[in-house]
């Protein structure tokens, strides 16, 4: 429609002008993109720190074996700016005290970004699957229902993986169901965990990830930007019987978010929240 304006032209000034417009669009939608990307970036733009760098205000650990409050051993620590995740201070092996660090409040629609990477050794006594791997719960139970000595939240997981370079594939950011199920390509979804299709990060470098919550409908799992996974109608299996309303809706559109201690030392930093929550 742009160049239709210049139908006498010859071919020269014809081809200088189409030149000229594709340049200027080009130019506009990198603009517009660019401004886009800072705007998500900028603080006071709809995203909100959860994490102030210096200590634990606003999360609540829960370990396994110990009552919701009680931070066994300085398991969940902040040093440097970073959120640290611990057992040089453990008496004995890690003996399956598997811990979530909650967060101090529920969300339902929202964006999730943070940074993750791995450090150091698996703790003593940390089962085999559990090294270099952790997780981001969401659509969780509320921590003050776990029971004493209930490994994991009621949730659903985001399970965050360390290749162990070996050369092998282990990618991250997949989904695992403690207590719940999902659709997957528009079908119930029963396994316990499915892979996404991330590439591996071996060593110890920060990865940056987005969880896209849309309540009950879709959860996008992002790497660096890419879209890994998607799934849709969280809900809690059967089992969870003390969780399922009068009702019987075992729906979930909404929950507490969690980050895990499963025995191998890792770090979290730059987390962030975007709330999507429909305006009433």
């Amino acid at each position: 429609p742009f160049l239709y304006c210049f139908p006498l032209m010859n071919n020269s000034l014809f081809a200088l002008a189409a030149f000229a417009a594709l340049t200027f669009l080009s130019t506009f939608s990198s603009d517009t993109y660019a401004q886009d990307s800072d705007a998500a970036d900028a603080p006071g733009n709809g995203w909100v720190s959860l994490f102030n760098g210096e200590d634990l205000e606003g999360w609540t650990p829960k370990i396994r074996g110990y009552e919701y409050g009680e931070n066994y051993a300085n398991t969940f620590r902040v040093e440097d700016g970073v959120l640290k995740v611990r057992y040089d201070q453990y008496e004995g092996a890690f003996d399956k005290r598997y811990g979530h660090l909650f967060y101090k409040a529920p969300y339902s629609h929202y964006i999730l970004r943070l940074e993750y990477r791995f450090v150091g050794e698996q703790a003593e006594g940390g089962e085999g699957w559990a090294n270099r791997n952790s997780g981001i719960m969401i659509h969780g139970q509320p921590p003050e229902s776990m029971e004493r000595d209930q490994d994991f939240p009621v949730s659903i997981e985001v399970q965050l993986l360390g290749g162990k370079g070996d050369g092998m594939p282990r990618p991250t950011m997949n989904l695992c169901t403690p207590g719940t199920h999902v659709e997957l390509n528009g079908k119930l979804f029963k396994p316990h965990c499915t892979k996404s299709n991330s590439q591996t990060y071996d060593g110890e470098v920060w990865v940056s990830c987005e969880v896209e919550v849309r309540g009950n409908e879709i959860i996008r799992h992002r790497v660096e930007g890419e879209t890994v996974i998607e799934y849709s109608k969280p809900q809690l299996d059967k089992k969870a019987k003390k969780l399922i309303p009068e009702s019987g809706d075992v729906q979930l559109s909404d929950g507490s978010i969690s980050l895990q201690s499963e025995s191998h030392p890792c770090e979290f930093r730059n987390i962030y929240i975007r709330d999507l929550a429909p305006k009433e």
